[in-house]
């Protein structure tokens, strides 16, 4: 019997995404490995679309701006004077404004004579994402990943080892410490 998509299996994809226009924006180099149910792992849509799909299954997924990213806001594109930005500004950075509420990430699309435009919108913002997709794996989620609200790995020692092992103890078929090697702050 095939592994189905289900809540709170643990789903492994290999995909790519590309834009409407069919730029590549994701080889998925790595794969995609998310806990399915309502985990906010991935687009609420795409996790719609990957319910009760089988191991094996390819499909293509369009998701509209408003169920990926969301819509461009003119709005959050802003003109400011050249001096209010350090020297070594250039096209292409981003750059973080303390806000009211929250801390604002901005990319710079442009700088022109003493003007720098920002934009504070995400750089897929207002586009359809096409994703290619081919359900590699599926299993029940562990009890741990149920509470942590995510795969074994994703914040953990990062081997993608399908055991579980305690801190500190290494493995020598995949290389990981025990202790955090992948890199994250969590």
């Amino acid at each position: 019997m095939t592994a189905e998509i289900v809540k709170n299996t643990v789903v492994t994809l290999k995909y790519t995404v590309r834009d409407g226009g069919g730029e590549l924006i994701d080889d998925g180099s790595e794969p995609l490995v998310y806990l399915h149910g309502g985990y906010d792992g991935i687009f609420p849509k795409l996790e719609e679309t990957l319910h009760g799909r089988k191991q094996g299954e390819q499909l293509t997924v369009r998701l509209q701006p408003h169920e990926a990213i969301g819509d461009y806001d003119e709005e959050l594109v802003l003109l400011e004077d050249i001096d209010q930005f350090p020297e070594d500004i250039e096209v292409g950075m981003s750059i973080e404004r303390i806000g009211d509420e929250e801390d604002e990430l901005f990319y710079i699309p442009d700088i022109a004579d003493d003007k720098v435009v920002i934009d504070g919108n995400h750089p897929l913002a207002g586009r359809m994402l096409v994703f290619e997709i081919t359900v590699d794996t599926v299993r029940p989620a562990t009890e741990a990943e149920l509470q942590a609200g995510e795969p074994r790995g994703a914040h953990g020692c990062g081997c993608g080892c399908e055991h579980e092992h305690e801190a500190g103890h290494a493995h020598a078929h995949c290389g990981c410490d025990g202790e955090g090697a992948c890199g994250c702050e969590h």
